[in-house]
């Protein structure tokens, strides 16, 4: 009853800002969880790149691709059996997609989704402690606000943080756990840049929080002056990074500063300069993953994953290099697994890309430079 009160009182308390909602936040009951898990006698984990068997590139096409014909998937947490757990910006639907191209399982529907503008099913994170509590969490856009929740698969989502602004753009949607097990959330100005620089704002920030959505250190604000943290990342150092989309204007990588100002909308002599800035035809950043010193970014106006080397202090050693460019049209989502593969979403049927009949698809590729065979 108190948690239907704080909801109701998030709700009323939200105003109208330009965007046409679908409804409101409402959790529907679920059916029974499915099993989760790789299918029977699944061999273990090919090599990225690899057919599950010699004649499975003949008869499913490119090996590359996991999985096709969905539609905008983009979160993507990978499972502790190498199987990953993808979800549909628009339906809220989350299928879980196996390495060896084994058919998508559906496994729910995160209810109360609203992908008006924007929005939509925006990030997804394994919880920390996964493999006790079986927890995914959201980042998700209902009718009036922006929101984390976290649930069992099969399960009513339960909120964790709230009340983030939301808009017709901007809405943000990284997530990410740090080493310590607390979470940190990429959320966007909503349009309305002058909330990035105000400390009173959810919007456009950095935030830090406990898995319960508590402040971390007194104040859930981790970093601000950021137009829209689309995906966050972190490297063995613990330096974290976070995307900036400008939709329009250059776009970020930022490496994150406790406590900083990244500049939008006004950059002062204290601002955090950028790592690296990407032309807007280029941008449309969307994901990211770290491997030692290489960051990967999923662009989707660029349509390639961007590729940045770092140096031992975190500045960029050269200009960035492609990876597959405009080979699957707009790339989204970018997450490394445990065999060092990348796991990458394209995002061609989100209104504004081309799709081709497979789309949407999942890949899993080698990163470039990698050992395994592949038909790069």
């Amino acid at each position: 009853m108190a948690a239907a009160a704080v909801l109701t009182a998030v709700l009323a308390g939200c105003g109208n800002d330009g965007y046409e909602p679908v409804g409101p936040f409402r959790p529907l009951p679920e059916d029974p969880p499915p099993q989760v898990g790789p299918p029977t006698e699944s061999p273990q984990v090919p090599a990225p790149g690899d057919p599950a068997d010699p004649n499975a590139g003949e008869q499913a096409g490119d090996p590359n691709v996991v999985a096709s014909g969905l539609t905008v998937p983009t979160g993507l947490v990978v499972l502790p059996d190498g199987s990953a757990v993808v979800g549909e910006r628009d339906s809220g639907r989350l299928l879980q997609v196996f390495p060896d191209r084994s058919p998508a399982r559906e496994l729910m529907t995160v209810p109360g989704v609203d992908p008006a503008g924007d929005g939509g099913l925006l990030g997804l994170a394994l919880s920390p402690t996964f493999a006790e509590d079986g927890l995914l969490y959201a980042y998700l856009s209902t009718a009036t606000d922006n929101r984390v929740v976290r649930f069992p698969l099969g399960g009513t989502p339960n909120p964790v943080l709230t009340g983030i602004p939301r808009g017709e753009t901007h809405n943000g949607g990284g997530l990410l756990f740090g080493l310590d097990g607390t979470l940190y959330v990429g959320t966007g100005d909503t349009g309305n840049p002058a909330l990035a620089q105000d400390g009173a704002s959810l919007a456009g920030k950095v935030l830090h929080v406990d898995v319960f959505g508590q402040p971390v250190g007194g104040d859930r604000v981790h970093s601000r002056g950021h137009r829209d943290v689309t995906a966050l990342c972190m490297g063995g150092d613990e330096q974290m990074y976070a995307t900036d989309d400008s939709a329009g204007d250059p776009d970020e990588l930022d490496a994150v500063v406790p406590g900083g100002d990244h500049g939008w909308p006004d950059a002062g002599p204290d601002s955090v300069d950028p790592v690296v800035e990407f032309p807007g035809a280029e941008g449309g950043l969307g994901g990211c993953a770290v491997a030692g010193r290489t960051v990967f970014l999923g662009a989707l106006d660029g349509q390639r994953v961007h590729v940045v080397e770092l140096d031992g202090s975190g500045a960029a050693v050269e200009e960035p290099t492609d990876f597959l460019a405009e080979r699957y049209g707009r790339l989204r989502t970018v997450v490394l697994d445990a065999e060092g593969a990348l796991w990458i979403t394209t995002s061609n049927r989100d209104g504004i890309g081309v799709p081709v009949e497979e789309d949407d698809r999942v890949l899993r590729v080698p990163p470039p430079g990698g050992t395994t065979d592949s038909p790069l």
